[in-house]
């Protein structure tokens, strides 16, 4: 089992979209240390990809619980969830 980093500065954002009730994605957890180690940890727990990248994670830090993403990093924010989307994909054709 992968752990997270014990780096005290380190930062973490949750995002969450679900098609049926969500317009856009939305930020559902953040935090920074301890906090951010959680996130990563139960990330890890239930096998969510993790993306890193820092400028990102400050960007999105700056929202507020459960607000949606500004528009200005909707084409990030996708190919993300595109990313994601394959993998969970080639993950289940593996799985057959």
């Amino acid at each position: 089992m992968k752990k997270a980093p014990q780096n005290k500065e380190m930062k973490a954002v949750a995002l969450s979209y679900n098609e049926t009730i969500d317009t856009e994605p939305r930020v559902v957890a953040k935090g920074k240390g301890k906090v951010a180690q959680n996130i990563i940890v139960k990330a890890i727990e239930n096998n969510i990809p993790i993306q890193e990248d820092t400028a990102l994670v400050e960007l999105l830090g700056e929202l507020k619980l459960n607000e949606s993403i500004p528009e200005e990093l909707y084409q990030v924010i996708a190919e993300i969830f595109a990313f994601v989307y394959k993998m969970d994909k080639s993950i289940g054709e593996s799985k057959k």
